[in-house]
């Protein structure tokens, strides 16, 4: 059984989770600034200067139809897109297409110390963290159960995974990825990926399994 804290770190698996996963603290009360004396105000023909122009905001490249379709599609892409043997380049922009404006990708599991935790990260984090272990490594993760609820346009996904090194056949790692979609009424998208890894001490329930054949 391979633990996620292993020195190498494997995503959608373990990304960021070796290096000690440490959930943000509260920031602290920012103090009551002191009120600044009054002051005589401007003339009238003094102009007020305009005020800074606010970026916009990026936009996600376009999403192939078929992929953005269904709750099922939506997530078999995700898998897709970060799957490919050793030196395969993985296409970004359609894994940044997947995603909503403002979605997050949440690595959680057990600290070195034996604490529990988690990262919030970007799409584009896990874009720069990850990306290049992946070609120079070869990854493949997929599907084998998935547990699906939906009301409306919201769903939330518990897709149990496996994932497997280079041309290896023998997956070394296995775990639930929680998946949240939405529907704009023009598509699906990924709000939120949440995953933890499977350990001797927090074995996949049955539940979360393919029924046993037989």
């Amino acid at each position: 059984m391979h633990s996620a804290f292993k020195s190498r770190v494997w995503p959608l698996v373990a990304a960021l989770l070796s290096t000690g996963v440490v959930a943000p603290a509260f920031a602290s009360q920012p103090k009551t600034p002191t009120p600044a004396p009054a002051q005589a105000p401007a003339p009238a023909a003094t102009p007020s200067p305009a005020p800074a122009p606010t970026p916009a905001a990026p936009t996600a490249p376009e999403a192939k139809p078929e992929d953005v379709a269904t709750p099922e599609s939506i997530v078999a892409a995700l898998y897709d897109v970060i799957s490919g043997p050793k030196g395969q380049a993985r296409n970004w922009d359609r894994f940044r297409s997947l995603f909503a404006p403002g979605a997050r990708m949440i690595p959680a599991g057990k600290r070195k110390d034996g604490t529990s935790g988690y990262r919030l990260i970007t799409p584009e984090d896990y874009i720069t963290s990850s990306g290049k272990l992946l070609v120079e490594e070869g990854f493949r993760e997929r599907e084998l159960y998935r547990v699906k609820e939906q009301f409306g346009v919201i769903v939330h996904v518990f897709s149990t995974y496996e994932a497997l090194r280079g041309d290896e056949m023998k997956p070394f790692m296995r775990g639930i990825n929680s998946i949240q979609l939405f529907n704009d009424g023009k598509r699906w998208w990924l709000l939120t990926v949440a995953w933890t890894a499977e350990t001797p001490e927090q074995p996949l329930p049955a539940k979360y399994l393919p029924p046993s054949k037989g």
